[in-house]
């Protein structure tokens, strides 16, 4: 069975630092693409960053240069490392796969399996 479960989130002062974890389990991961995206209440489910299956990365706008998605496919398959955090990246973030190819896509539709998100919350 398929399984994502996310951790790592939790509330941090504007300027700070948090790591996202993905654990991942029932798939060979290691093949797939994967992604972060994010929900704030009353807002769409938006992309923030995807790595291919060959560990290149894409990233939101938004997200450039304090973001950074990796893949460690011997343990967890998946982090976010979230630097300089703004209270507007206030969200509850997910973890996604789309199982179908190793590269990605921003649309939030094409990926085919889903974590239950871990909540960050940045305060000014």
């Amino acid at each position: 069975q398929v399984q994502l479960v996310e951790s790592g989130g939790g509330s941090v002062q504007a300027g700070g630092s948090l790591r996202l974890s993905c654990a991942a389990s029932g798939y060979r991961y290691s093949r797939v693409c994967m992604g972060w995206f994010r929900q704030a209440p009353g807002k769409e489910r938006e992309n923030v960053a995807t790595i291919n299956s060959d560990g290149s990365a894409n990233y939101a706008d938004f997200v450039k240069g304090r973001f950074t998605i990796s893949r460690d496919n011997a343990k967890n398959p998946l982090y976010l490392q979230m630097n300089s955090l703004k209270p507007e990246d206030t969200a509850r973030y997910y973890c996604a796969a789309d199982l179908r190819t190793g590269s990605c896509v921003t649309v939030v539709p094409t990926y085919n399996a889903w974590g239950q998100g871990t909540q960050v919350t940045v305060s000014s």
